[in-house]
């Protein structure tokens, strides 16, 4: 047995201003996958992806039937005969690695299931989303549902605010283009819940409230408008102001040695540092105009590209 593949995702721009209604944008990233698979002779690490699962499938047969009805005994059983999620997403980076899994669960084991071939009305989006937070939960304790939705259809999500999402086409990749947008590996694993409830401290703090929804949300809309509209030139700029803004009020969900390379890519305008999902480790985001002039000012990290302008 083994599942159909499921791929990674990368927001894009939106991480802690969708949890206040700012826009969002979330496109699939195929370099990294998972499936389910079977293995009679568990090894070491597929033992360890089975014994999760077990867990995760007691769980799922919490999940009020209202909402969404699994075949428990099914995937119980299958669990049993040595089923595991075989991934090369890496788990805490922020690509999705929990959300890959929840899609194909979902894929496999839900019944009356929602699926990507029929006409996805924005009712049938939200009710995915809503289904796929209940299940996300499990692995991160409070989940928006977008990895998992992005997972399982494959295509750009655009998050307009909670209850408005879409799926979007995004502009054409430019091949002769010098510009792009970047994965940095900081090399430490980022844990999701620590990270977002420093983010919901802070939000009892009016001033951070007024800097989230006059700076952070005001600069993410812009940021995600020039996307989709192909503005290079506004994109840029309303980066380095998001890029700006993070440094200044989200220091804690930035590792510490990246703190200079930060700031000194907005001294220099060779590339602009974002988070790339909670942050406190993982990958960081990183946009550029000419990925010749990043890559030298880089020299000394791992860089992926996702996206060329």
């Amino acid at each position: 047995m083994k599942g159909p593949l499921f791929y990674s995702k990368i927001l894009l721009f939106g991480e802690y201003g969708i949890i206040k209604d700012s826009k969002g944008l979330s496109i699939p990233y195929n370099f990294y996958n998972g499936a389910l698979k079977m293995d009679e002779n568990l090894l070491e690490d597929t033992k360890k992806s089975n014994e999760s699962l077990k867990r995760f499938a007691k769980y799922l047969s919490n999940i009020s039937n209202d909402l969404v009805v699994f075949e428990v005994e099914k995937l119980l059983a299958d669990v049993e005969s040595g089923m595991y999620f075989d991934s090369s997403i890496p788990q805490g980076y922020g690509v999705g690695s929990s959300g890959a899994l929840v899609a194909a669960i979902y894929d496999k084991y839900a019944t009356n299931k929602i699926t990507v071939l029929e006409n996805l009305t924005r009712e049938k989006l939200l009710r995915l989303k809503v289904i796929f937070a209940e299940m996300e939960s499990f692995f991160h304790g409070k989940s928006s549902g977008l990895d998992p939705l992005n997972s399982y259809l494959s295509l750009p999500i655009l998050i307009n605010s909670q209850d408005n999402i879409e799926a979007t086409g995004i502009p054409t990749q430019s091949t002769s283009g010098k510009g792009a947008v970047f994965l940095l590996d900081s090399g430490v694993t980022g844990e999701t819940a620590p990270m977002v409830s420093i983010f919901m401290e802070n939000m009892k703090q009016e001033g951070f409230r007024n800097m989230l929804k006059n700076q952070f949300i005001k600069h993410t809309d812009a940021c995600v408008d020039d996307f989709l509209k192909g503005d290079i030139k506004s994109l840029f700029s309303n980066t380095k102001k998001l890029s700006k803004t993070v440094l200044q009020h989200f220091k804690p969900m930035i590792p510490k040695q990246f703190h200079a390379l930060w700031k000194n890519g907005l001294d220099t305008n060779d590339y602009y540092l974002k988070l790339c999902g909670s942050g406190g480790g993982g990958y960081i985001l990183g946009f550029t105009e000419d990925l010749n002039k990043a890559e030298k000012a880089l020299k000394d990290y791992k860089l992926e590209v996702v996206y060329n302008f």
